[in-house]
């Protein structure tokens, strides 16, 4: 099947949105004001929230448009990450799992040990999410 061409700019700016949010987080931790602290971390939050969603997104539009386009119909999200790995999109299912589920978790960061996990976790997403941005472009 011939692959078909997918715009992917959308998935880098919102990976690039989260690299800036963390990068000034991590540059403005020590400055000792828990509010904007707390407020630093929502948007480090955010853009996790934005740049996963289009994540599995982009990841399901190449499926559909390389592989067969019901690939996915009747299938659990863990199997979705299974197929996007069978297909060279990611390489770690668990942790592809793991993101998922701190996606889940961040309706609920009015909860600081949520929000402190979920924080923590955008930041081990954000080199798989360039890693599958790499992968996107080599394979269009």
């Amino acid at each position: 099947m011939e692959e078909k061409s997918l715009d992917i700019s959308p998935l880098k700016g919102a990976v690039a949105a989260l690299e800036k949010s963390i990068a000034v987080c991590n540059a403005n931790a020590l400055n000792g004001d828990s509010d904007v602290a707390d407020t630093m971390r929502s948007g480090v939050i955010h853009n996790f929230e934005v740049s996963y969603e289009l994540c599995w997104k982009y990841m399901k539009k190449w499926l559909e448009m390389n592989v067969e386009p019901n690939i996915l119909m009747g299938n659990t999200r863990r199997d979705f990450y299974r197929i996007a790995r069978e297909n060279g999109l990611i390489s770690n299912v668990n942790s592809w799992w793991g993101f998922h589920d701190a996606r889940n978790r961040t309706s609920h960061t009015y909860n600081e040990v949520t929000a402190e996990d979920v924080f923590n976790t955008a930041g081990e997403f954000l080199p798989a999410a360039k890693k599958l941005i790499i992968d996107l472009e080599s394979m269009l």
